[in-house]
């Protein structure tokens, strides 16, 4: 069986994983709706969007980041849309496959409990050929970063370098969500935008372009 056909399958099983609607980690706490698990597996993506789970508008289009946070993070990187949804060059796979539903607050609960153990690990061993992650948010950052993980999403991210320049395994570089609910943190961390997103541009540039990184 070939890495693609491999790819196939695992796509297929993740499309009809209803694992959170069936069989919950708390029995009180099934999914409150229909699972639409949303993924982009690639065969052949040397990079990879690491998220937290999708929200009510990508659970009801199928797409990843089909808001107004993934036009931010296409800003952000500096691509289009077309290129952003080209599975031949990006990956795409949150760390919850379905949107987990409202809080009492109205805001996105967390990513669902039963997603990650059941599915990760067998995903990033399907795609051998990724070489960098973007990390978006505290539980995508808890699970690709371990102990390594700063004690908040902030220190996290001001120490990118810590895991972006390495010799052992897929570069990571944290990002914070770009939600909008992020605003009052992007306006009060200016070394984001100075710092990181010249870095992230070039180098998405040369993973998708193939253009040379400096």
């Amino acid at each position: 069986m070939t890495q693609l056909d491999r790819i196939a399958d695992l796509g297929a099983a993740i499309a009809a994983c209803r694992i959170c609607r069936d069989h919950p980690a708390r029995v009180d706490n099934p999914l409150p709706h229909e699972p639409r698990p949303v993924a982009t597996l690639s065969s052949t993506a040397r990079l990879l969007i690491a998220g937290q789970a999708p929200g009510l508008r990508v659970h009801e289009s199928g797409l990843p980041f089909d808001d107004a946070s993934g036009n931010r993070l296409r800003d952000w990187m500096g691509v289009s849309r077309e290129e952003f949804y080209d599975a031949s060059r990006l990956a795409i796979v949150p760390m919850g496959f379905c949107f987990p539903g409202y809080d009492a607050k109205g805001s996105d609960l967390p990513p669902r409990k039963e997603c990650a153990p059941a599915w990760r690990t067998r995903v990033m061993a399907a795609m051998p050929q990724i070489d960098t992650i973007l990390v978006i948010g505290q539980y995508a950052a808890a699970w690709h970063l371990g102990a390594r993980r700063k004690k908040t999403t902030t220190e996290t991210v001001r120490n990118w370098r810590d895991y972006f320049f390495v010799n052992d395994g897929p570069r990571i570089l944290p990002l914070p969500h770009p939600s909008w609910r992020n605003s009052g943190w992007l306006k009060s961390n200016g070394w984001f935008e100075e710092e990181i997103l010249p870095v992230l541009r070039q180098h998405v540039d040369s993973l998708i372009r193939g253009t040379k990184f400096a």
